[in-house]
């Protein structure tokens, strides 16, 4: 017997140049899905400022200061706990992948906030986060 779980997205985000101009015209396009730019994050030591988009409740969909590069993609899963951030991290650099950030608290990004980074192998970044 194989038990399947549900995997719950935290979101993606895409390099576009998010001037006046690209928010505006992301805000009219989501709109009519209930989908509206509620949350700003100003990014600090290197992060890049971030447009967020969503539900009004949690933004899943980000737009990322900076220049426009169609293979940057973040993609995020949820976990239900610290050690499933942890086992995701130990069991993705076993099958090969890259370290960006080992798991650890990350308060400045969200309150609870534990998660961490890895590239694939094709150099795609996924994190997996937990939020308490």
């Amino acid at each position: 017997m194989t038990t399947r779980r549900r995997v719950t997205r935290t979101g993606t985000d895409q390099a576009f140049r998010w001037a006046k101009f690209a928010t505006s015209r992301y805000a009219k396009a989501l709109k009519p899905l209930g989908i509206t730019n509620f949350t700003d994050y100003e990014g600090q030591d290197g992060h890049p400022d971030l447009k967020g988009f969503g539900d009004g409740k949690r933004a899943f969909f980000w737009l990322k200061e900076g220049k426009p590069d169609p293979q940057a993609v973040h993609v995020g899963f949820v976990a239900k706990n610290h050690a499933e951030v942890d086992a995701f991290y130990k069991a993705a650099i076993g099958a090969g992948g890259k370290s960006k950030e080992a798991p650890q608290a990350r308060p400045e990004y969200y309150p609870g906030y534990y998660a961490t980074w890895v590239f694939d192998p094709d150099g795609h970044d996924i994190e997996v986060v937990h939020k308490s």
